[in-house]
């Protein structure tokens, strides 16, 4: 497949797995990688720079093809030292580099000045707009269905992105609902240029998450998540378990609630004890609507093989349908 995407990127295939926390390690990123899509390291799941210029290394060792680093900036009062993150990326030979939350124009011309292409994850078109213009390389547009922050707007990825489309000039990477090759023919129908998968990625047999959840993952219907994060205005889509409901049950309460109210149940510390041990009551499992689609824990190679030959498939009877 011949994309702006694969040409920029350098890879076989316009399939991108998602910078997700606790999950981008060497080992998905390096697998997905050699299945010639391309594989992403998330930096904030190293402990510290020094240590996430470890997992570059060490993701090296396993694929001699492109891979890249998520660096998400979000507010905090704490912040983690950022810059030294991306130094740890730029410092090691990392060409790709995923952003997402805020993208202070210094890292974007930091990064461009050592030849780094940046994708920028977006929720909305005004924001891509905003990206364009401060001179990313790439937006990766993230519809409603997708695990994780969607957004406050609530607009589903069949309108996003053919919005996007006729908007933005740099290319396109659909992000959300995207999970086999009958949704990535949906979005090149629609004028994306290459996808972007995060939960589909999780249920692979090189994920470095506990079977439990990749067989609870796979049971999951379209229907089992939960938005969580609403009445904060910050909404994350999360798999729906007993922890999730809490949370939700929480914020329905009369009269509200607060983040300090919940906080004993969504910390990332939590959720990285459910992904690593299994244990489904342990914290938040992160999850898009796409869970609906999964029946299978495939390799990464399995999974972008069996896409593609589908996604190709689809074209060509969509082609045939309209000729």
């Amino acid at each position: 497949m011949k994309t702006r995407v694969t040409e920029m990127l350098g890879i076989q295939y316009p399939i991108i797995q998602g910078g997700m926390m606790w999950v981008g390690r060497a080992e998905l990123a390096a697998a997905v990688s050699n299945a010639g899509g391309l594989g992403i390291i998330t930096a904030l799941t190293q402990p510290t720079p020094d240590d996430l210029a470890k997992e570059i290394l060490r993701c090296r060792e396993m694929t001699d093809k492109p891979f890249g680093v998520n660096l998400t900036i979000l507010p905090s009062a704490k912040p983690p030292p950022y810059e030294a993150y991306l130094d740890a990326a730029l410092d090691n030979g990392v060409t790709v580099l995923e952003t997402a939350g805020n993208n202070p124009k210094e890292f974007i011309l930091k990064a461009k000045a050592r030849g780094v292409k940046i994708i920028h994850k977006c929720t909305a078109v005004r924001h891509a707009l905003s990206a364009e213009r401060n001179g990313v390389d790439a937006v990766s547009i993230d519809g409603y269905e997708c695990a994780g922050h969607p957004g406050e707007d609530g607009i589903g990825c069949l309108i996003l992105f053919a919005l996007a489309a006729r908007k933005v000039r740099i290319p396109l990477i659909a992000s959300g609902g995207i999970a086999d090759g009958r949704t990535m023919a949906a979005a090149f129908a629609l004028g994306i240029e290459g996808v972007n998968m995060g939960t589909r990625f999780c249920v692979t047999q090189e994920a470095p998450i506990h079977d439990n959840i990749k067989q609870l993952l796979v049971k999951a219907t379209e229907r089992d998540t939960n938005l969580i994060f609403r009445t904060l205005h910050n909404t994350g889509r999360v798999l729906k378990t007993p922890v999730s409901d809490e949370v939700v049950a929480i914020e329905n309460r009369p009269g509200g609630c607060s983040f300090a109210d919940i906080q004993h149940l969504v910390s990332g510390a939590k959720g990285r004890v459910a992904l690593e041990t299994g244990d489904v009551n342990a914290g938040l499992i992160w999850a898009g609507q796409s869970v609906g689609l999964i029946d299978d824990i495939p390799t990464c190679a399995e999974l972008i093989e069996r896409m593609v030959g589908e996604c190709r498939s689809l074209l060509a009877v969509a082609n045939q349908r309209v000729n």
